[in-house]
C-alpha cells in the first residue's frame, strides 16, 4: 500500500518472473499428471490383453476406448507443456523489452496461447488468473470465449473415435482384434484363424468400473 491509500503497482520485472514462476510449477504439475494416467493405462493394457486371451470382445472394446481417451489426453497435456514453454520464452521476451522500454510490450503471440491454455482444465483457474494479470499489464487483450465445438463435426469425430479403438484393439491384441491401420493394411498376410482358447473366469464388473473410474479421475 503507497501513499493515500492507492496500492503500489507491481514492478514489471518481478510480475514476469511470478509469471515464470507459475509457468514452471504448472508445468511440473502436467507431467505428474501424464506420468499418473499412463501407469492407469498400463493397468488397462494389462486387462485388455488379458481379455483377449479369454476371447471377451465387450470387455475389450470397452478397454481400448480407455486407452484410446487416455492417449488423447496425454496429447492434449503435452500440448499444453509447449505452451506453457512458448509463454515463458515469450516472457523473457518481455525482460528484454522492460530493459529498453522500461514497461511491457503488447504481444499477440502470447494472447493466442493462452487463450489455448484457459481451456485445459487441469491449469484453467491459473491461466485465467495469469491471463487477467497480463490484460492489466498491457500484454494481451481481453480474450473471446470459443470453447464451443463447431456444429456438425460430432460424427466425424465420432467415426475417428471408432476407427482409433481399432487401432488400439489390433495394437494390443496382435492383430486378432480391431483393424490394422490404412497404412499397412494391404501389406498384412491373411488372417489365420486363432487357436480356441479355453474358457476362464471372467473380469468382474467391479474391477473394470474401477478402472475406468480412476482414468476418469485423471483426466478430469
Amino acid at each position: 500500500m503507497g501513499l493515500f491509500g492507492k496500492s503500489r503497482q507491481a514492478d514489471p520485472k518481478e510480475q514476469v518472473n511470478e509469471w515464470c514462476k507459475k509457468l514452471r510449477k504448472e508445468g511440473n504439475q502436467l507431467e505428474r499428471q501424464i506420468n499418473a494416467i499412463r501407469r492407469e493405462e498400463a493397468k488397462v493394457t494389462k486387462s485388455l490383453k488379458e481379455a483377449a486371451k479369454k476371447g471377451d470382445k465387450d470387455v475389450c472394446l470397452i478397454l481400448a476406448k480407455e486407452v484410446v481417451n487416455s492417449r488423447k489426453s496425454v496429447n492434449k497435456i503435452y500440448a499444453a507443456k509447449a505452451n506453457l514453454n512458448s509463454v515463458q520464452l515469450q516472457m523473457k521476451g518481455q525482460l528484454a523489452t522492460i530493459k529498453v522500454a522500461g514497461a511491457m510490450a503488447s504481444s499477440t503471440e502470447v494472447m493466442v496461447t493462452m487463450q489455448q491454455l484457459v481451456k485445459l482444465p487441469e491449469i484453467q483457474k491459473t491461466m485465467m488468473e495469469m491471463s487477467r494479470e497480463m490484460m492489466k499489464a498491457g500484454i494481451i487483450e481481453e480474450m473471446m470465449e470459443d470453447v464451443m465445438e463447431p456444429l456438425g463435426e460430432q460424427d466425424e469425430l465420432e467415426e475417428a473415435a471408432q476407427e482409433e479403438v481399432d487401432k488400439i484393439l489390433f495394437e494390443l491384441t496382435a492383430g486378432k482384434l480391431g483393424e490394422a491401420p490404412e497404412a499397412v493394411k494391404d501389406t498384412l498376410p491373411a488372417p489365420v484363424a486363432a487357436a480356441k482358447v479355453e474358457p476362464e473366469e471372467e473380469e468382474s464388473d467391479g474391477e473394470l468400473e474401477d478402472m475406468q473410474s480412476r482414468l476418469e479421475a485423471l483426466r478430469s
